[in-house]
């Protein structure tokens, strides 16, 4: 069985915007509840990771525009343009049905900065 494509908003979308897969975990954690206000320990138990990443993720997300932090301290999901929220909602549907072509594409960034950086510490001849 074939997977379906990732189109080709979702596909810029998650290499622009999301750093790691659980961090688009975050993102689509709080959009499935858009009423809930969530801290980070909240999301960290959700999520299964340190309440310090979840917190560091949950700044991220606000810093991106996709989630606001309410006077209590705690974030909602509320994109800054319906053009976002849209994107996000495309993203969701295709993460849904297409996991690992997802979370591939995630990790295929991560994994091209990871040799960029490596390459960076690479001999060359002309180094010598």
């Amino acid at each position: 069985m074939t997977k379906p494509p990732v189109p080709d908003d979702v596909r810029r979308f998650l290499l622009t915007s999301v750093p790691s897969v659980p961090y688009l975990e975050a993102l689509l954690l709080m959009r499935a509840d858009p009423e809930t206000a969530w801290d980070a320990f909240r999301v960290a138990g959700r999520l299964y990771i340190p309440e310090s990443h979840a917190l560091e993720m949950l700044r991220a997300l606000e810093a991106a525009n996709f989630v606001v932090r309410t006077s209590e301290g705690h974030f909602c999901f509320r994109p800054a343009t319906p053009e976002m929220r849209s994107v996000i909602d495309t993203v969701a549907t295709t993460y849904a049905s297409n996991l690992v072509g997802v979370t591939e594409l995630i990790h295929s960034r991560i994994d091209k900065r990871a040799l960029q950086f490596a390459d960076a510490f690479r001999w060359k001849k002309e180094d010598r």
